[in-house]
């Protein structure tokens, strides 16, 4: 993964070499290129992440019929997967955001643009019923079998 986090930096960085060589009429050009590839990257990571979930709940539903009730009316608290591919995703997508926020406000750009992240996921964590709950969850269906 650090291989492909690099690749990442490299294009983010000849991105941004190239809006500097051909000046702010290419960037709009140069933003959406670049956006692209790291759509293509998160793509091929949640096809990834998914893929892995499913054959774990296979394994799971294979070895335990029981595990494979269906979800209480409430709702299936969050598992780990979505909480971690939704922290990923936010990661990677805060590299263009700050390159984008600092190329065209400066450190308040970076600063907004961190803001937005950081609340996003606040809001994201509180919809879920935050990790103290979860805890409290996955402890008392311990008790459910």
């Amino acid at each position: 993964m650090e291989a492909r986090d690099h690749d990442l930096k490299k294009e983010l960085s000849a991105t941004l070499q190239a809006r500097g060589e051909l000046g702010p009429e290419y960037e709009s050009a140069l933003i959406d290129s670049f956006l692209e590839k790291v759509e293509q990257r998160l793509d091929s990571t949640m096809d990834r992440q998914v893929r892995r979930h499913l054959a774990e709940q296979q394994v799971t539903a294979a070895r335990d019929p029981r595990s494979a009730r269906p979800p209480s009316a409430a709702g299936p608290a969050p598992g780990f997967g979505e909480r971690f591919g939704f922290g990923v995703v936010s990661l990677v997508l805060a590299v263009p955001l700050s390159a984008i926020g600092v190329v065209n406000a400066g450190i308040e750009g970076l600063v907004v643009a961190w803001m937005g992240i950081v609340g996003v996921n606040a809001v994201h964590a509180a919809r879920n019923g935050g990790l103290f709950r979860q805890r409290q969850r996955r402890a008392a269906s311990d008790w459910q079998d």
